[in-house]
């Protein structure tokens, strides 16, 4: 089915774990571009539901509280409403915005679970699983860690590997690790119920390797072919957990639903819950053919969106099928990949504090680097050259010279339009072919061409003001200047329709300039939205310029992150244990704690201090090479460990008569090792 023959659309943004704040990756991943879509549709008179909500079940939940040390409900009530708040702020127009720990989800993935149990879909299986022995848990894919076996990575999960991005199962991991712990798990028996993907294989061939080559984009075509020709493996949908959704069958005590069973229905209870609120039915939007379904979400998700979900849906068999998937790459951050754990990251909540009104400056630079083929890199440089050399000098400064000469040559009013010479009929010819280019980028989910579509408007305004000049014209013809800026006017009015899916809150801006409703897309391109003589408000910046000290202060921010993560990640060089003695060697070394009555530095030396140390028996001369970490002012007084009955040594024309202990830390400085509290010089340590 074509989409001009779709009735309704139903358009899913992938569910953000609720643990943490939202960054651009996400933005320019996933909701900018699926927000643009659903708006372009809802402009063209679409029945649109968009889809999106909190997944308040993953491991990232469990993880993100043990680290904080509160339950998991605590970091899910936080999040959720700072994530949905700051969609909001930014104008991610969901339809609604749910959430994973509603009891009507709990309900839908409950009752889908138990029509694919009794429909006998599933294969209940006892198998061996790892298990903390120490915690006496068994352990999630996200509470373990190991060696990735495709890229050789130290720190991939039991699920996925997050440098090279392949999915695992816990026992492809090498070397593993509970995240509990710290132990090596071992083997234990448990018994789950798997979804026999491998009885799916020819079926997703035909679907998408074969039904998708031409309309999928190539990245997500390719992954799920490879994934599909290294031959798909059964895959458990349940967990030994008890942070969840509770296992609807009998013998199933003390486990959840599987994430990624229940994320993805997540779309469709939070639809059953806006179709309620809004008296419709839902059952339309997800299970007749004349829907067209679309899920945005980012790569490390389309093995989920294309082979397991689909194999759900599939399996109950009342659903329809994405009409298409279009994930996005990964964007990165001033050269290195976003880290939330590394803190390196554009937060979205922080973004909206410290550049008010600046929301679709945010939305129109990720748009224009949006990574749709690869992945791309976001810099505050870039960012502020979007803003003022496309926001500020191309389209700001066209709105601005039309409004400005319309005040100041027409005393505010839409001028009439008279006499057509080539280039007037030219560019309005131009403006009328401009919505349908814009369109069919935005129906292909090339969302980068579609703006710079909608900028070319912009270029074209101002190429037409520049190329005819009202401002010399005024003085000899002030009818040719009536039509120019009628002209110009009716470019920026058609600016307000086609900008909207991009930039909403600067087309809102536009429609107040002339008191228009909100047009639909099919008034785009119309050269005549403005009757003659139609007032026009004082014209005001819609963009300002982003000066060099901001830009530096948000580059100075991630150098800050860059230095704190540098000097928390730097590991010292450890030395290799040596040779093992046995307990009578170690009872032959004499430690004890003496003071520091002198300190000098030794001549001719730059590395080596003297002092006189108090050991309790005597009063000594010990040599340490520790002058680049210590002054000999700073050590007169200080209590220290030594070895006492290490053999004399002359050193430097002096005779150092035992060694004084230290530790090196993780910056290569060496520290004195030191008791708690003040003990008796001479005292023994054993």
């Amino acid at each position: 089915m074509s989409k001009n023959e779709f009735k309704r659309h139903t358009i899913t943004a992938a569910l953000p774990y609720a643990n943490g704040p939202v960054h651009i990756g996400h933005l320019a991943g996933v909701y900018v571009p699926a927000d643009i879509y659903a708006r372009y549709l809802r402009s063209k008179g679409e029945d649109v539901a968009f889809i999106c909500g909190s997944d308040e079940h993953g491991m990232a939940i469990t993880m993100r509280a043990r680290k904080d040390g509160v339950n998991p409900q605590d970091i899910v009530d936080k999040y959720h409403g700072m994530i949905k708040d700051s969609f909001g702020e930014l104008g991610i127009s969901f339809d609604i915005y749910s959430r994973t720990s509603n009891k009507i989800h709990h309900e839908t993935a409950q009752e889908f679970f138990k029509t694919l149990y009794t429909e006998g879909k599933f294969e209940e299986r006892v198998s061996e699983q790892y298990f903390d022995e120490e915690a006496q848990q068994f352990l999630a894919d996200r509470y373990i860690t190991g060696t990735c076996p495709r890229c050789s990575h130290p720190s991939a999960y039991g699920d996925q590997c997050e440098n090279c991005g392949a999915t695992l199962n816990p026992t492809d991991l090498i070397n593993p690790k509970s995240t509990l712990s710290g132990n090596t798990p071992i083997m234990k028996e448990t018994k789950h119920w798997y979804l026999p993907l491998q009885d799916y294989e020819k079926w997703l061939t035909e679907w998408i390797v074969e039904g998708h080559k031409d309309d999928w984009k190539s990245n997500v075509w390719g992954q799920c072919k490879s994934w599909i020709d290294g031959g798909l493996q059964a895959r458990a949908m349940t967990r030994d957990l008890d942070w969840g959704i509770k296992v609807p069958i009998e013998g199933a005590d003390g486990k959840v639903l599987y994430v990624w069973f229940d994320a993805p229905i997540g779309y469709i209870s939070a639809t059953r819950e806006w179709a309620e609120a809004q008296g419709k039915d839902w059952k339309p939007y997800w299970q007749s053919d004349d829907t067209n379904l679309v899920h945005f979400i980012g790569k490390d998700n389309i093995v989920f969106h294309c082979i397991i979900f689909p194999a759900i849906l599939k399996a109950h068999g009342d659903y329809i099928l994405p009409n298409n998937v279009p994930a996005n790459e990964f964007l990165n951050l001033e050269g290195n990949k976003i880290s939330t754990s590394r803190n390196w990251a554009v937060w979205l909540h922080e973004y909206l504090e410290e550049f008010p009104g600046k929301q679709d400056v945010l939305r129109y630079a990720l748009c224009a680097n949006a990574p749709e083929s690869k992945d791309n890199d976001f810099t505050w440089k870039d960012f502020q050259a979007r803003n003022n050399s496309e926001l500020v000098a191309i389209l700001g400064n066209f709105v601005n010279r039309a409004v400005v000469l319309t005040h100041k040559y027409f005393e505010g009013k839409v001028p009439e339009r008279g006499e057509l010479f080539d280039i007037d009929t030219e560019t309005i010819e131009a403006l009328r072919q401009m919505p349908a280019k814009i369109g069919v980028s935005i129906e292909r989910y090339r969302f980068r061409e579609a703006q710079s579509e909608m900028m070319e408007l912009a270029r074209l305004g101002n190429k037409y003001l520049a190329d005819t000049e009202p401002w010399k014209l005024i003085k000899t013809d002030e009818t040719r200047v009536a039509t120019i800026l009628n002209i110009a006017l009716q470019i920026v009015a058609n600016i307000s329709i086609v900008a909207e899916p991009f930039i909403p809150f600067t087309s809102e801006k536009l429609r107040g300039i002339f008191g228009m409703e909100q047009l639909n897309w099919a008034a785009a391109g119309n050269p005549d939205l403005l009757s003659a003589g139609q007032s026009l408000a004082q014209g005001a910046l819609l963009f300002e310029k982003i000066e060099d000290e901001t830009i530096a202060a948000q580059i100075q921010k991630l150098e800050n992150t860059k230095k704190q993560n540098e000097m928390e990640n730097k590991e010292i060089e450890l030395t290799p244990l040596k040779e093992t003695i046995v307990f009578d060697d170690f009872m032959k070394l004499d430690l004890r704690v003496g003071t520091i009555l002198e300190a000098k530095k030794v001549a001719k030396s730059n590395k080596l201090l003297e002092f006189l140390v108090d050991t309790g028996v005597d009063k000594r001369t010990i040599l340490s090479g520790i002058a680049k970490h210590y002054s000999p002012e700073e050590m007169v007084g200080k209590q220290v460990t030594i070895i006492a009955n290490l053999a004399p040594r002359p050193m430097m024309g002096t005779v150092s008569q035992g060694m004084i202990l230290m530790a090196e830390d993780a910056e290569g400085n060496l520290r004195l090792i030191q008791p708690n509290e003040k003990v008796n010089p001479g005292s023994v340590i054993s």
